[in-house]
């Protein structure tokens, strides 16, 4: 019997799977991957089982990255890791500054990743990786032409997306909501509570949204504030704050009524108002829309054709 149980315990070595030890009664065998399935090899000796979880069709989640990072090339970052699954891949009109374009992305079990289509299926570029972590899901209500949409929400960026259909939107957002809550259950962190703005696309605001005087033009620039998304005119957003997660340590733009109200509050908040004023606005005038995101800005693949998302893991747990 005991020579029977050496037997298993060799095979899994030679499989080059890891393994713990739980109890002297219990073998657990786990490994991250998109699919589970357990077996239970019976033994005849003092232990009533062990329990095996077996990896299914881990050489073909290793295939699906190792095609995503294909597709990006030389300009994307290294995706396979340790413990790293590809949940699901489709492509999302995701709202741009200036208007809303298609964008593929790709979900794991840890990171969302998303890039410009050059070559549907074939090549992608400007690669964005979101960790899932600090990722926040708000569904958004039909709105005229868009519809089936929902907002991504991170700390240095927030946007919104479209599915072609209300079923593609049930989908991304389940999956995507399991994955978030399956790693912070894994970590014991708490949901991250403070998120950067959606901005205000560009076509949404001909006119300043706070003055309501300056029309925008070549020489008038838009600008966002970083604090509520607005699109702005220059004097109107000619202060700069501290904000969390954004401009790097650097303060960044913001306009005068978010200034305003973070000075009335700066004994309770972290926000630094020690900011540098009008004598900057020429200097600041290049930090105009979009340019956290200007590369995310280009057309992309022409290609209109829609191809269902794909997705490897069950929802069931």
């Amino acid at each position: 019997m005991a020579k029977r149980t050496s037997l298993h315990l060799e095979w899994i070595r030679k499989s080059n799977h890891w393994f713990t030890h739980v109890n002297k009664e219990t073998i657990v065998y786990f490994r991250e991957t998109h699919t589970f399935q357990a077996f239970f090899i019976r033994s005849v000796i003092a232990q009533p089982c062990v329990i095996l979880f077996v990896t299914v069709n881990s050489e073909a989640n290793a295939r699906r990255i190792a095609m995503v990072e294909n597709c990006f090339g030389s300009s994307g970052q290294p995706l396979a890791v340790p413990g790293r699954v590809l949940v699901g891949e489709g492509v999302l009109t995701k709202m741009c500054r200036k208007k809303a374009k298609p964008r593929q992305f790709f979900l794991f079990n840890d990171i969302l990743v998303y890039g410009n289509i050059v070559i549907n299926k074939k090549k992608y570029n400007k690669q964005h990786i979101i960790p899932l972590e600090e990722v926040k899901l708000e569904s958004l209500a039909d709105d005229g032409q868009y519809r089936n949409g929902w907002l991504i929400k991170t700390v240095t960026k927030s946007f919104a997306v479209y599915a072609a259909t209300a079923t593609e939107k049930q989908e991304w957002m389940a999956h995507i909501t399991k994955c978030i809550e399956d790693l912070l259950r894994k970590s014991g962190k708490k949901p991250v509570e403070v998120h950067a703005a959606v901005w205000v696309p560009d076509n949404d605001a001909p006119i300043c949204m706070h003055c309501k005087n300056t029309q925008f033009t070549v020489l008038n620039r838009r600008h966002h504030c970083r604090q509520c998304g607005a699109v702005v005119c220059g004097p109107c957003s000619n202060k700069k704050l501290l904000l969390p997660g954004q401009g790097n340590g650097k303060a960044v733009r913001v306009c005068l009524q978010c200034y305003d109200a973070a000075s009335k509050v700066k004994a309770s908040t972290p926000v630094n108002i020690d900011s540098i004023n009008n004598k900057d606005q020429q200097r600041n005038s290049a930090d105009s829309s979009g340019g956290d995101s200007s590369g995310d800005e280009d057309e992309g693949n022409k290609d209109e054709s829609h191809d269902e998302p794909k997705f490897y893991s069950p929802l069931a747990r």
